[in-house]
């Protein structure tokens, strides 16, 4: 299944039904009115919006108008909880090498994680607003899945089976201001604004073959300023799957109904495939040069996130968003 948030000026949005092909939508209101409660009520409510779906592609559904991903807010407009991963540890190796840091063994066997903020999710076609372009703007090109209820302690193989919806992600991250928080031994925070979210999100059957073994096995598609920057393939090179990531985060506690879980940035070894992050590209350049070469983004600046199927069709819309000036 397909599923959205459009923006109806409620906080949380009204849930919406997507077609297989992103052209047509509607409503569901008998089953529910929003993503977190199909979330809270999936065992029960899934069946009957499945019916409502093979319906919907077939043509056999009243009611339906023109899917428009302008209207959509990210899937889930806010969340309980959004916990980012570093799933492709060759991205890390890779900000380790740039400052001459070498990297600890158990990197590739325990997951990193922080805490994101998930009160403030912004819209897929929405502006990023910042205050400075000092701080070091930087998109990251993710995946991410979201869950059902999950028990504390579940193993990866058990972990499998609650996830429910993928997404892909714009993380937003201020670069320039990480350094100093990091130091301060406590993690991100200020360096971590409002992360963005597909205007779809989807079932993991609707990816076929190309959901295996927790992973999706396609290229993320970056596009920085009408530019291809990056397409590096999410099921190459992933250190840790999503069955992983979800059973090392509920290693000490439950996650609820709607929780999310993020790939990290996507990153291959094959530098052909491009980066999904400014980062990256600078610590290669840093690498090979001495010096980054390539800037962050400026006010004005624009970036596209985008992953298609075989036949070269949008799977979840595009996250197409500019960054512009905040004032208070």
């Amino acid at each position: 299944m397909k599923l959205a948030s459009y923006n109806n000026g409620r906080r949380d949005g009204q849930l919406m039904l997507v077609s297989r092909d992103l052209t047509q939508t509607v409503a569901v209101p008998a089953i529910a009115h929003t993503m977190q409660q199909l979330l809270d009520g999936w065992e029960l409510l899934k069946p009957q919006l499945q019916e409502l779906y093979d319906a919907l592609n077939e043509g056999k559904l009243p009611n339906t108008q023109t899917f428009d991903e302008t209207k959509c807010l990210s899937p889930l407009p806010r969340a309980y909880q959004w916990a980012d991963g570093s799933a492709y540890v060759n991205h890390v190796e890779l900000v380790r090498k740039a400052r001459g840091a070498e990297m600890p063994e158990t990197f590739w066997t325990d997951p990193l994680f922080y805490q994101g903020g998930s009160d403030s999710f912004i819209a897929p076609k929405a502006d990023i607003p910042l205050a400075s372009e000092d701080w070091g703007i930087d998109f990251e090109s993710e995946i991410a899945v979201i869950t059902d209820d999950v028990p504390m302690g579940v193993s990866a193989e058990n972990a499998a089976k609650h996830i429910k919806l993928l997404m892909l992600v714009n993380d937003v991250s201020l670069r320039n201001l990480i350094p100093a928080e990091l130091a301060k031994g406590f993690g991100f925070f200020q360096s971590k604004p409002s992360s963005s979210f597909s205007p779809v999100a989807i079932t993991p059957d609707e990816l076929g073959h190309r959901w295996e073994d927790s992973k999706v096995h396609l290229p993320l598609i970056t596009y920085l300023n009408g530019e291809l920057f990056g397409r590096p393939n999410a099921g190459v090179d992933m250190t840790f799957n999503f069955s992983q990531l979800v059973s090392h985060v509920a290693k000490t506690r439950p996650l609820g109904a709607g929780a999310i879980i993020g790939s990290g940035t996507i990153s291959n070894y094959d530098r052909s495939a491009g980066s999904s992050c400014l980062a990256e590209k600078r610590m290669l350049e840093v690498i090979a040069d001495g010096k980054a070469s390539t800037p962050f983004m400026r006010f004005g600046d624009t970036v596209r996130i985008e992953m298609l199927d075989d036949n070269g069709v949008s799977i979840f819309g595009s996250i197409d968003q500019k960054v512009v000036e905040y004032k208070a």
